[in-house]
């Protein structure tokens, strides 16, 4: 899970090195480095930490030259530190290479080199590439790579530059994400499209196992075996803008705040005013829809609960059993997945390893594939049967926020279409789904539009020892979510269950110090959640309620009342999932929490 950025031109390579990689720090922030092409040889820069330090340290010396690549770590192989951050050279220091992924069988390759004389300097399994390449250079750096690459397990996004062809960058990929963005005069590398976006939108995703030759000029693709490969250039819609703070303070409260719009994009020529739905991304016909015996849902962390909501929605309204499984796990069991099951996978990179794992079983079993993502050309996409994309826009912070909330609005969407195919919902109860759908957005709206409750919960409990959020059905998801997105950026301990096992185990962790946050909305088991605050207040915890706007019982039993538009109970975690990410959000600010960025956790997991 790293950042990789590239450029071959005119200009200076050294700041736009360093812009891409603050746009790219979200994907790793251990370490960072740059290696320029300057006068005949290969400036490297490195510096432990985050990308502050190596823009301080290129600040007042500034590597010359117009070819370039950079990189921001997450470590996977070997501490953070100088030796260990990208890029790595080979013996000669004459070819340098950055890296996102894994290489598998780093070891048994470091062996052999090192028999055969190679130096490392470094605990990384990068470093492995560098040496490889230079092992098979005999004056062509393509047929170098194309060697190297044969000869890497794993998973690979790599950029290499050399002295010795001064004009170019190669790169190659394997299961890690690598986009070229072409440029007049200049063309531009990176791991996500954010990088450049300052410069150009016209864009040509890598696919897996290709080689790009990058120059100035020109961009040649080609299979690892040397074939030529023709790639269609695409435009990308939103520009540099929508990748900044735009005032806020943070990039999550700025995606906090983009959800109505994107919730609206997410539904524009999808959901009509007439209640029909139309998904033609998703390739599924009504003989399709008609002939599953069951639907597979594959996911992971917050994409999992967006996933467990399309779940509740699914089997209420479709009558189509679900599994869910978490990826991880999937892909290491033998599901009962055949040519009459749809598997559905939600990422939002598209790029997420285990998931990309689990997608390639369900097709090998048969299973026709759908992918929920919010990456165009992703791989998710690339190998889906269909794909219906949230366009949610970039999201930039760690933690997410507006892809959660539109993978539920597609995945209603696709519930309700399922639902109407198949005749299991009365016309009135879908009419009346469909006009809740629009109203989501305006009522998204609203909760953002006052927000003193939120933050005055957050203040009064900052300094809680620990969270318990508890929810019944579809909002069993919100609290699971809530309890995640407060671990992620408030590092507070949370958990999150179902309201009905309380008394199983979780009720023992309740006393002043441990806050409880319900899910009180209007459902078919409010009375049971009121129940379960009252066993809350009764052993002296403080209750936080999220409830509906004209609900006046609840004001009995809470402590705080954070209340909220009315809507569908299966449409309910759409909304309730901006009061809890304002909560955590608000919770980390006032503790001086790294909120874009928190520790050890990095945007796109592209490793297993």
């Amino acid at each position: 899970m790293c950042g990789i950025v590239g450029y071959v031109g005119k200009q200076k390579a050294c700041p736009i090195l360093i812009e891409g990689l603050k746009r790219l720090e979200y994907r790793g922030y251990d370490s960072a480095g740059i290696a320029v092409l300057s006068d005949g040889r290969i400036d490297v820069r490195k510096a432990v930490g985050k990308l502050k330090f190596l823009e301080a340290a290129v600040r007042n010396d500034e590597p010359k030259g117009s070819v370039g690549v950079g990189h921001t770590r997450w470590a996977t192989h070997g501490r953070p530190s100088d030796e260990n951050a990208h890029p790595h050279s080979d013996c000669t220091g004459t070819i340098t290479v950055v890296h996102n992924g894994i290489i598998e069988n780093y070891l048994s390759l470091k062996e052999e080199l090192q028999r055969e004389g190679h130096t490392f300097t470094s605990e990384t399994d990068t470093e492995v590439v560098a040496h490889l390449v230079e092992k098979y250079y005999e004056g062509d750096l393509v047929a170098a790579v194309r060697k190297a690459v044969a000869r890497l397990d794993g998973s690979f996004a790599l950029a290499i530059i050399s002295q010795k062809d001064p004009s170019r960058i190669v790169a190659a990929r394997r299961h890690s994400p690598l986009v070229v963005g072409a440029g007049d005069g200049e063309n531009f590398l990176a791991s996500d499209v954010p990088a450049f976006l300052n410069y150009t939108r016209r864009v040509y995703f890598m696919d897996d196992d290709t080689i790009a030759v990058i120059d100035a000029d020109s961009v040649q693709f080609s299979t690892l075996d040397g074939k030529p490969v023709e790639k269609e250039v695409y435009e990308v819609t939103w520009d540099a803008a929508m990748a900044e703070r735009g005032g806020y303070e943070h990039f999550m409260l700025k995606e906090i705040h983009e959800q109505p719009q994107a919730l609206r994009e997410t539904m524009r020529e999808r959901l009509f005013e007439s209640g029909k739905i139309e998904l033609p991304g998703a390739n599924l016909s009504d003989d399709d829809i008609r002939r599953f015996d069951k639907i597979v849902m594959v996911a992971c962390g917050t994409a999992y609960h967006a996933s467990m909501v399309g779940k509740y929605a699914f089997e209420a309204l479709a009558r189509v059993p679900v599994d869910l499984d978490v990826a991880s796990e999937l892909r290491y069991r033998d599901p009962i997945v055949d040519e009459n099951t749809l598997a559905i996978v939600v990422s939002q990179s598209g790029e997420t390893a285990d998931t990309l794992a689990a997608q390639k079983d369900a097709r090998r079993r048969g299973a026709k594939v759908v992918a929920i993502t919010n990456a165009v050309g992703s791989s998710v996409e690339r190998d889906a049967d269909g794909v219906l994309r949230t366009y949610a826009g970039p999201e930039i912070a760690v933690a997410s926020t507006k892809a959660y909330t539109t993978q539920i609005m597609v995945l209603m969407l696709l519930a309700l279409r399922f639902a109407k195919v198949r005749c299991m919902l009365p016309d009135e109860r879908y009419a009346k789904l469909t006009g809740m759908l629009w109203e989501i957005p305006q009522q998204a709206e609203v909760i953002l539009g006052d927000q003193q409750v939120i933050i005055e919960c957050a203040r009064r409990y900052r300094a809680q020892a620990g969270f318990l959020y508890i929810g019944r059905g579809p909002n069993l998801a919100s609290a699971l979510e809530g309890a995640l997105k407060i671990k992620e950026i408030a590092y507070v301990h949370a958990e999150g269950y179902a309201a009905g096992e309380m008394k199983h185990g979780p009720i023992a962790m309740i006393d002043p110090s441990v806050a409880t946050v319900a899910m009180a909305v209007p459902s078919r088991t409010y009375e049971k959640i009121l129940g379960n605050i009252q066993e809350v207040k009764a052993r002296d915890g403080d209750v936080i309620a999220i409830a509906g706007q004209r609900d006046t019982e609840i004001a009995k039993y809470a402590d705080r009342i954070i209340h909220i538009p009315e809507t569908d109970e299966l449409l309910s975690p759409i909304l309730v999932a901006i009061p809890l990410q304002l909560l955590a959000y608000h919770v980390a600010r006032f503790k001086n929490q790294e909120i874009d960025q928190p520790r050890n956790l990095a945007k796109s997991v592209t490793v297993e």
